[in-house]
């Protein structure tokens, strides 16, 4: 039976064991596909050792970047990004692994906003500076979309959520959550910037998907703003994970 999985820590909000597990039974392939929460990088050596049928698996928080020294390879668009959320398993003729990092956020990330965007969506305020960030700034800029990270401290080209004011929304009118905040069980959390400067000009991503509805897209549907959860972003990288695992 082939094996894959995840790798992260926490895993309880995590889709992507349903998910494959579902795909697996109504395709009638073969598979299994676990769950891995380790609280350290380094127990993902233990992991390799322990599940000698693993051909792939994915990378959540916290490893998305922490992982890169763990891997034999890495494609440019991963390394373009600077972090990997999709690995696949490569054995030799002496059964030696080799792990080849990818990274398929930003394919979901793009595929899923870019039905929403409008000719004035032409900047973006990029809430968070984790691995998943990194991703969106790439697929925005990609789609030739000015970005500007917005962090809680202060750090190289980034301002903090102090800095955003009227001025700037009203110049970057896309703005996107990379933060947890908001995701299940702590539901009304939300990043803090002033949303009553929020209008139908506006539109609001949320990488979270665990609830629905969070507070920061509440906060934009109650403005009148275009809004949308991470729930297909999520399954369109799955989507190409399991193509990058079977060269397809």
């Amino acid at each position: 039976m082939q094996t894959f999985g995840l790798i992260g820590y926490p895993l309880g909000h995590s889709f992507s064991q349903n998910f494959f597990s579902s795909k697996f039974q109504n395709e009638g392939i073969d598979a299994q596909y676990l769950n891995f929460e380790i609280p350290t990088i380094e127990d993902l050596t233990a992991i390799l050792k322990t599940h000698s049928s693993l051909q792939g698996f994915n990378v959540t928080i916290p490893y998305k970047e922490k992982i890169i020294p763990f891997l034999s390879g890495i494609s440019d668009e991963a390394k373009a990004i600077g972090a990997v959320n999709v690995v696949r398993v490569v054995k030799n003729n002496h059964g030696e692994k080799s792990l080849i990092g990818y990274n398929s956020d930003v394919f979901g990330f793009v595929e899923s906003i870019r039905p929403l965007l409008k000719p004035h969506n032409q900047k973006a305020l990029v809430l968070g500076t984790g691995g998943a960030s990194k991703a969106v700034h790439y697929g925005l800029q990609k789609m030739g979309i000015k970005t500007l990270s917005v962090s809680r401290n202060k750090k190289e080209k980034s301002i903090t959520y102090e800095e955003v004011n009227a001025l700037l929304l009203n110049e970057y009118q896309i703005i996107v959550n990379c933060t947890p905040l908001g995701m299940h069980p702590k539901t009304k959390e939300k990043p803090q910037i002033p949303y009553h400067l929020i209008n139908e000009s506006h539109l609001l991503y949320d990488l979270v998907y665990n609830p629905e509805i969070t507070s920061f897209l509440k906060e934009g549907i109650d403005r009148g703003a275009i809004t949308k959860n991470g729930l297909d972003m999520l399954h369109l990288q799955a989507i190409k994970a399991w193509e990058i695992w079977n060269e397809l």
